[in-house]
Formats: C-alpha cells, sequence, structure tokens
C-alpha cells in the first residue's frame, strides 16, 4: 500500500499549473501532489466522515462487488455506486472489472495533505 499525495489550490492555478506542464515549463516533481482539490470544502466533501468509514470498509473487507460491499455498510448499491465513481475520480479508490462486476479496491494506506495558501 502508498501514500497518496493531495493537494489543495483554487482552480485557476491548479489550470495554471496544468497548462506549464503541458507547455514543458514545470516538471512535477516525483513527491507533488498526484490529487488536486480545487478547495477544503470540496476536500471535506469527499472525505467525509463517511466516505473514510468506506474507505476503511474496503480496506478491511475486500468485497468482491459493489453489492457486496453495500450489503456490508448497510447502503443502497445505486448510492454507493456513485460515491464509489468519486472516490476513483480523485484516485482513492479503484474500480476493478471482474466477471462482469465492478470491485472496489483501495491500495493506498495514508492521505497526505498539501495546502498551498
Amino acid at each position: 500500500m502508498k501514500t497518496i499525495v493531495i493537494g489543495v489550490m483554487p482552480q485557476e492555478k491548479i489550470r495554471e499549473r496544468m497548462m506549464a506542464i503541458a507547455r514543458g515549463e514545470y516538471k512535477p516533481k516525483a513527491s507533488d501532489p498526484k490529487v488536486w482539490f480545487p478547495s477544503m470544502r470540496s476536500l471535506a466533501e469527499v472525505l467525509s466522515d463517511e466516505n473514510q468509514a468506506l474507505l476503511t470498509a474496503i480496506k478491511e473487507s475486500r468485497p468482491k462487488s459493489i453489492t457486496e460491499l453495500a450489503v456490508k455498510v448497510g447502503r443502497k448499491p445505486g448510492n454507493l455506486s456513485r460515491t464509489l465513481k468519486t472516490l476513483s475520480q480523485y484516485g482513492l479508490v479503484e474500480l476493478q472489472r471482474e466477471d462482469g462486476r465492478a470491485r472496489p479496491v483501495v491500495h493506498a494506506k495514508n492521505l497526505e495533505f498539501r495546502i498551498s495558501v
């Protein structure tokens, strides 16, 4: 398992950074955040207490499908699927396709935060 480095920086600055990388003006360091949030509010929404508990449940139970996870955490599969899709967009969960089902997997052991002020 690995540590995922998460950065918080205004959307405009994230966009400027991405453009500088694309133009070859900036080369990201290996230690730079790989996941970016535009605000503390958006970070707090994605990493709510409920979603942190969900990440722990995935790591501990290693469910074979979203349906199996839904039963374990007491949520409806459709609602849980949307949450997992959001978490996967931020690289916090991987949805692996196996036997026609999506299996949620958490590869991170730790989350490290860097906030630009």
